[in-house]
């Protein structure tokens, strides 16, 4: 079932989206426990605060580089350690590869997914992120023998400008194991892209 092709910029509450069609994206998304929101508005009160990041624009940057460092220190349950759930979300990633996305890269870490798609046409990021999380929180639950929330509500996209752009979140997505320091090279991470090139 086929949503609108593209929404352009919205929002669902949090972080804002671009549905653009079909422009290749760079997506991460977490687990439910991966972050707390105390710890979100801490800094972006301090950031709001600070005199150095006075623009709307370098406080989303910064909170970036912040959230990017506490996810990688591998706060939470990171059920996404558990090999089983790691090759389900890996398996509902390539199994809708060609018929809605073009997948690009992606990286399965302990607590946050990381993956670069394009959506074929027809096809709404909102629209794909929300198959592909449903699904798995389902699958995941049931591998642990848990319920309730198994990811974060929201997601983080972000759209690809140019080949330099590309390149940067390509390498970012399949190094970033090795960046988090659980393996020496990238090709040696079981739920990777890089392990498949």
């Amino acid at each position: 079932m086929n949503d609108k092709p593209s929404r352009g910029w919205h929002s669902r509450g949090y972080l804002p989206h671009f549905d653009g069609g079909e422009i290749t994206q760079a997506i991460t998304f977490r687990l439910a426990d991966s972050l707390p929101q105390t710890m979100l508005d801490q800094w972006r009160a301090e950031l709001q605060r600070n005199t150095l990041t006075t623009t709307e624009e370098q406080i989303k940057s910064e909170m970036r580089k912040r959230i990017e460092g506490w996810l990688d220190q591998g706060y939470g349950q990171c059920h996404l350690r558990n090999q089983q759930v790691a090759e389900a979300v890996q398996n509902a990633m390539l199994y809708f590869d060609q018929e809605r996305y073009r997948l690009v890269a992606w990286v399965i870490m302990p607590n946050h997914v990381h993956l670069i798609l394009t959506p074929c046409l027809g096809q709404s990021l909102s629209r794909i992120m929300h198959s592909l999380k449903s699904f798995t929180a389902t699958e995941a639950n049931k591998l642990l023998r848990k319920t309730g929330s198994f990811w974060q509500k929201d997601y983080y996209d972000r759209y690809i400008r140019d080949e330099k752009h590309f390149a940067a979140a390509l390498a970012y997505v399949e190094n970033n194991p090795v960046k988090a320091g659980l393996c020496q090279q990238a090709a040696d991470w079981l739920f990777s892209s890089a392990k498949f090139r």
